[in-house]
């Protein structure tokens, strides 16, 4: 063993150990082993940071960009209420839910897909009276299991394609995972849904985990020709989830009800006040098909028009249309939505949206006002405002700025808020389609493609600019960026080569298919333990070692590494979307091998003839 090789194995020992003591985050352990190689010679100073441009870590990037632009436009919430079916019992709605959340994993990133859903899920574990973890813990394994369908669906996958270019065969191409991915998530949903959901314990989610500023108060109209015209309250109210939103009252001719009977009829132009959450407003506008009647698009207009700007804004309010010309000069500044809190003794205290001209002076919209559970009777734009109230803003950033300084406001800690929009929702699933159809034929490299399709995200702003950045894992990306440089020298010094003779020799003892199996077992125990991109470039350079020592083709192994890679099943740590449900799951670190365990074993044993039937040794 040289010098080289020592070095190299040392501060791969140390990095796992690192990786697995959890002390510090994946990125840095990854960035220090980089640093330590180049320090020890092993890896040129000025390579190593190619790896910041390797097309996996590119792809990932861009795939996370993407995924945010189906989560903010509402595609998957369209999606969702279009196969979740209504009324079904635990066995199909767990089928629907788990098998939606598996078919999106294998085009966007399935931590994004799990996020999406998580909402979907507890209110379907309310419906079907199932404590959470019942249905949050199979929807997490689904979209894991379904992230091994495609090149995209998770980032082992194009690692393990990256691996395989640099051995000359080329990368794997877009659906070269789906003959086995496709077997192992079927089998692996099928357990999950028949039997495998009785196996996770029934738990209490943990309180607190989510962000909560109580319900607002808000208008939305009824569109011509929308889904709600010629609907009953009744029926209209059915269709939304009582716990996050319910109507209060109704706007018609400018009259408002304060309690309508149920019976009542929903006219075009109608306006519906509701008391709903984030997460309520935006399910009732999908679903019915509304627009929030302060929601106003501002228009170019000259700042120093005092007098016509007064004159078109009483015009405005004799139409009780509320809708005027903004002053704000630019149809390309991006438009935020911001919660604001009144502080006591705030100008804003007493006057109301109208008396502060918001939409003359400020270029904003007030969207809903949230005050404790309390309602009032007037309409939003004439509504007194109270110090404590929580304020729904819309407009560009600087107006809201200079808003809050201005009136007493300060801003909650961001989060989150996403208005769905039909006309978004399709550009941003047809950008993402069209990507994936030119990597698919080969017309462009993937890393070129989903380049592309994030640069149409931003240009047709589907993905609101200040996202495109915050969308992206940069942990990940640096994780993976940093470890290529390290796994190629583990090639470069021999040592790959030397870790498959000797596992070769001493476990599999020449045996392709036991060294098959023992691949993907041992991949498996790491991801659990390690994150999955990271086991994915420790073993696919031992995978290629290994294939090359018994004289057989390599495709089968590095499929094995991304089969093992992607069933990380046993702990909250091994994947995202386990520590995602963690809290609201109220599971602890020992419950997820209940199900996960047996998952696992299900997938090895279907995984390993596929891997023999598809990619013969």
């Amino acid at each position: 063993m040289s010098g080289d090789q020592i070095a190299i194995l040392a501060i791969l020992a140390a990095t796992m150990g690192l990786f697995l003591s959890g002390r510090l985050r994946h990125d840095v352990v990854a960035l220090a082993a980089l640093i330590a190689c180049v320090v020890a010679g092993l890896v040129p100073a000025d390579e190593a940071f190619v790896g910041f441009g390797h097309p996996a870590v590119i792809t990932v990037a861009c795939v996370l960009v993407l995924s945010r632009g189906l989560q903010s436009s509402g595609a998957v919430d369209v999606l969702a209420r279009t196969v979740l079916p209504a009324n079904a019992g635990r066995t199909a709605s767990l089928a629907a839910l788990t098998g939606l959340g598996a078919a999106l994993s294998g085009f966007m990133n399935n931590v994004g897909a799990m996020a999406l859903l998580m909402p979907v899920a507890l209110q379907l574990s309310r419906r079907l009276d199932m404590t959470p973890g019942r249905v949050l813990m199979p929807l997490a394994f689904g979209t894991i299991l379904g992230g091994m369908t495609t090149l995209i669906g998770t980032p082992p996958n194009l690692i393990v394609s990256g691996f395989r270019a640099q051995t000359g065969a080329g990368g794997f191409g877009m659906f070269d995972f789906a003959p086995v991915g496709l077997g192992v998530a079927l089998a692996g949903l099928a357990f999950v849904v028949l039997a495998g959901w009785r196996l996770v314990p029934v738990t209490r989610a943990a309180a607190g985990e989510h962000f909560e500023t109580g319900a607002y108060f808000t208008e939305a109209r009824v569109k011509e020709d929308g889904k709600a015209v010629g609907m009953t309250l009744r029926e209209i109210e059915a269709k939304l989830d009582p716990d996050i939103a319910q109507i209060v009252g109704l706007v018609r001719n400018e009259v408002r009800v304060s309690a309508p009977h149920g019976a009542r009829r929903i006219r075009s132009g109608d306006i519906l006040v509701l008391e709903a959450d984030m997460d309520g407003i935006a399910e009732a506008l999908s679903k019915l098909d509304l627009k929030l009647e302060e929601q106003v698009r501002p228009e170019p207009k000259p700042a120093d028009d005092g007098d016509a700007e007064k004159r078109e804004t009483e015009a405005a309010e004799a139409e009780g249309t509320g809708r005027q010309e903004n002053r704000q000069n630019s149809e390309s500044e991006e438009i935020l939505l911001r919660e604001l809190v009144v502080l006591p003794g705030a100008q804003i205290v007493g006057r109301s949206a109208r008396d502060l001209s918001l939409r003359t002076r400020y270029g904003l919209n007030l969207l809903g006002v949230s005050r404790n559970g309390r309602r009032s009777t007037a309409r939003l734009r004439t509504m007194a405002l109270e110090s404590g109230d929580l304020l729904l803003m819309q407009g560009p950033s600087d107006a809201l700025t200079d808003f809050a300084s201005d009136m007493g406001c300060v801003p909650l800690a961001e989060r989150e808020l996403r208005i769905p929009s039909n006309r978004k929702a399709i550009i941003s699933a047809a950008i993402l389609a069209v990507s994936i159809l030119v990597a698919a034929f080969g017309l462009l490299p993937a890393a070129v493609s989903f380049s592309a399709g994030v640069l149409a995200s931003m240009v047709l702003k589907t993905v609101p600019l200040r996202s495109v950045y915050t969308a992206v894992d940069w942990p990940v990306v640096v994780l993976l960026a940093a470890l290529i440089p390290v796994a190629a020298a583990m090639e470069a010094t021999g040592t790959a080569e030397l870790l498959a003779s000797f596992l070769v020799g001493t476990v599999a003892q020449g045996h392709p298919v036991v060294a098959l199996a023992m691949v993907m077992l041992v991949t498996m125990f790491l991801s659990d333990v390690m994150n999955n991109a990271a086991t994915a470039a420790v073993m696919c350079p031992i995978a290629i070692g290994i294939a090359a020592t018994l004289g057989v083709a390599a495709d089968a192994f590095l499929m094995a590494v991304a089969i093992g890679a992607s069933c990380a099943f046993l702990t909250p740590i091994g994947h995202q979307n386990n520590t995602l449900i963690l809290g609201p799951g109220g599971f602890g670190f020992g419950d997820y091998w209940r199900l996960g365990l047996p998952l696992e074993v299900v997938v090895t044993v279907v995984a390993l003839p596929l891997l023999l039937l598809v990619w013969p040794l």
